[in-house]
């Protein structure tokens, strides 16, 4: 088994579909749209792994959780760059176009060497090795 992709409401699907493709490598399908309930989506992929999924439909509404802190649920999204070169590089690149970086570059206590910023909506972004 394998996780075939992961959704995530976006108030501006644009915004973040043009994040992931700039700073993630991401490549977008067609948007999907459905006039009669409102809804748009797409789907992003990525070298290797699960796809991602954008959506957007007016009547949903804004999360009441604080990006900066920690919640129950589904709290990040991880994705591996390669290199803990290319983590620094990225984390840097996010923070001087104006990103919030959460977390700096750094070596966890489990061994993974990773940042952590958000994206345009205020999911969180870990960016690892």
């Amino acid at each position: 088994m394998k996780i075939e992709h992961i959704a995530i409401w976006c108030r501006d699907i644009e915004a973040v579909r043009r994040f992931y493709e700039e700073y993630f490598s991401a490549r977008s399908n067609q948007k999907y749209s459905n006039e009669q309930k409102g809804f748009s989506s797409y789907f992003l992929s990525f070298d290797s792994g699960a796809r991602l999924e954008l959506m957007h439909m007016d009547t949903v509404p804004d999360t009441a959780n604080d990006p900066y802190k920690q919640f129950t649920g589904l709290i990040h999204l991880a994705i591996s760059v390669g290199s803990e070169d290319i983590v620094d590089q990225l984390t840097d690149r996010l923070r001087q176009a104006g990103h919030p970086v959460i977390s700096a570059p750094r070596r966890t206590g489990d061994g993974y060497y990773e940042s952590v910023v958000l994206d345009p909506e205020g999911n969180r972004i870990e960016i690892t090795a």
